[in-house]
């Protein structure tokens, strides 16, 4: 199998290849299809598939939203816990001041940086973009979609 690319700022976004260029552009497609036809015949069963598409766009966007909070949501989980072990005494209590945004930003720094981290975040309420350019020692993510 073949070495992953080490993550870094620049390019640890990710894409899910059959959700973005797959499903999500027919959907879109099909949408804007269903509206120039009933822009050009209009009758009230273009009108309902128009409506029906505009459905489809809606669940398909919230199922992918839907499953990206359950991922936010476990990734709080485990950088409380791993906070929890790392930190200084003196920062434990203050985890919880952590916008769950900060902590899916500080899964990504290394277990040696990120008591320092946490503390920068918690003095200057660093954005999410701010701490992930402060990481020198990028602790990669490659289940994330």
């Amino acid at each position: 199998m073949a070495e992953r690319t080490p993550q870094t700022f620049a390019n640890h976004v990710r894409f899910d290849p059959p959700f973005h260029y797959f499903v999500a552009p027919v959907f879109v497609i099909s949408w804007i299809i269903s509206v120039v036809v009933a822009v050009r015949r209009p009758c009230f069963l273009h009108f309902w598939i128009v409506i029906f598409n505009t459905a489809l766009v809606v669940a398909v966007t919230r199922f992918r939203q839907y499953a990206l909070k359950v991922q936010d949501r476990v990734i709080r989980l485990e950088e409380r816990e791993r906070l929890a072990m790392l930190v200084p005494d003196s920062l434990r209590p203050q985890i919880g001041k952590l916008s769950e945004r900060q902590l899916i930003a500080l899964r990504f720094a290394s277990d040696e940086e990120v008591a320092g981290l946490v503390e920068r975040t918690l003095s200057a309420n660093l954005a999410p973009a701010d701490i992930k350019k402060a990481i020198k020692n990028w602790r990669p993510d490659y289940w994330r979609v």
